[in-house]
């Protein structure tokens, strides 16, 4: 990226956040198989689901998993793209950091050496249960997250019975999140906007430094001015929806697979 187009970069990457996150938004009315079920269910099942893989301890049950997560996102209308890109390779980045260290010292059979170093099998499977546990997860949330809106999750744990500080701050910071980018994006334009010529390097990394500070600065006064709002409009921590969940046979049969699914993987990988 050249020096010299640091704030449209910034600015096209903000736009092409925000279209990600409508993208996102148009899965969840998909006729898919994880959309056909009450939120409840996808949330109790994916939850399972996650237990069940970082509880096994035999490669080939977590790489059926794995295989089993993918699948069901093909088929709730979720790209291969999309996981490649937003999920694994990133999930492979920050999980091989810290996998790579158990390759060379962890003691076992070595399987090759090289200046002093020494690769050994029993490191290798833990670095790859560690890489295929992480991209499980990964790929089983990231799909419930795609295909359910953010209030019935939400909903969903609250009904599971999960505290009401843990559904506020997920809350809080998913909202959050949407907004800062509209914000900066808004500061960004207007700056650029008012600006004539190019900007050095150095001034450009300055104005992005004091963009960072102004943004930090509304972000501490806007909580305070959203959090008297939501308490004056009657929040209290619950996700009240007019959408009322209702179990069907076809719900409770779901429920059933993915806790059959789930329990079977955590006694075959013992």
């Amino acid at each position: 990226m050249s020096r010299h187009f640091f704030i449209e970069s910034t600015i096209r990457a903000f736009a092409r956040a925000l279209a990600r996150a409508l993208a996102s938004e148009q899965l969840v009315t998909h006729r898919g198989v994880l959309q056909a079920f009450d939120p409840r269910v996808r949330v109790a099942g994916v939850f399972s689901l996650v237990v069940a893989s970082t509880v096994s301890r035999r490669l080939w049950v977590i790489a059926f998993l794995l295989v089993a997560a993918v699948l069901l996102a093909l088929s709730s209308g979720i790209r291969l793209q999309t996981l490649i890109t937003r999920v694994w390779l990133i999930v492979l980045g920050f999980t091989g950091v810290i996998a790579l260290p158990a390759i060379l010292i962890t003691p076992g059979i070595t399987v090759v050496s090289f200046g002093g170093l020494a690769v050994t099998e029993q490191g290798l499977r833990a670095a790859a249960l560690l890489i295929l546990r992480v991209e499980t997860a990964a790929t089983l949330t990231t799909t419930l997250v795609l295909c359910t809106r953010w209030t019935h999750i939400l909903k969903s744990l609250r009904t599971v019975r999960v505290p009401t500080e843990v559904v506020t701050m997920l809350a809080m910071t998913h909202r959050y999140i949407f907004l800062f980018i509209e914000t900066a994006n808004q500061m960004f334009e207007s700056r650029q906007s008012r600006m004539i010529g190019a900007l050095s390097g150095s001034e450009q990394r300055r104005v992005a430094s004091r963009t960072a500070g102004v943004l930090l600065s509304k972000s501490i006064d806007l909580s305070e001015e959203v959090y008297l709002a939501m308490q004056s409009r009657g929040f209290r921590g619950d996700m009240q929806l007019i959408t009322e969940f209702r179990m069907r046979a076809l719900d409770y049969a779901g429920l059933a697979g993915f806790l059959a699914l789930a329990c079977a993987a955590a006694w075959m990988g013992r």
